[in-house]
Formats: C-alpha cells, structure tokens, sequence
C-alpha cells in the first residue's frame, strides 16, 4: 500500500506551496496539497481530494464527499489506505 512517505511532491502551479498526486490500481487517486489556500496550512497540516480514473476531483466516494482538510502526513496515509481499499 502506498503512503505519505511515497508522495512525490513538486511547487504548486500557483506558484506557492506543494503539490503531490498518485493514482491506484483502483481506479483512484489522490491530490495532496498544501498551499497558502489550503485548509491547515498555516498549522503545517495538508489537504487531501479524492480523484477519479481521469484524475479529476470526485466527491461520489464513501471516503468523503469533499476534499479533507487540517491532515498530518499520519493522517493522510491513513486516508491513501482507505483509498486503495475502495
């Protein structure tokens, strides 16, 4: 299973933050961000958005029906894992 400490992270296109995404032999992926936008930045947390087969944001999952914000990178495995059980 893949985690936090597999995310590759890269600048955010915004031109502030970081930005990472992973797709899973699922079918879905994840977007992982932190950005001066995003919920928990400021508190050095991460936002996570489900993503479907085309890499897009899906909010028809049972993970959740937003992205999840205010994440530790312990947090965000948690939620990967979730998602590559789908």
């Amino acid at each position: 299973m893949k985690a936090f400490k597999d995310l590759e992270f890269e600048p955010h296109r915004i031109g502030e933050g970081i930005i990472a995404h992973m797709c899973f032999n699922n079918g879905y992926g994840v977007s992982v961000i932190q950005t001066p936008y995003s919920y928990g930045n400021k508190q050095g947390e991460y936002e996570l958005a489900v993503l479907n087969s085309e890499g897009e944001i899906t909010y028809e999952t049972p993970i959740t029906g937003d992205v999840i914000g205010w994440l530790s990178p312990e947090e965000v495995t948690y939620y990967m894992f979730k998602i590559q059980s789908l």
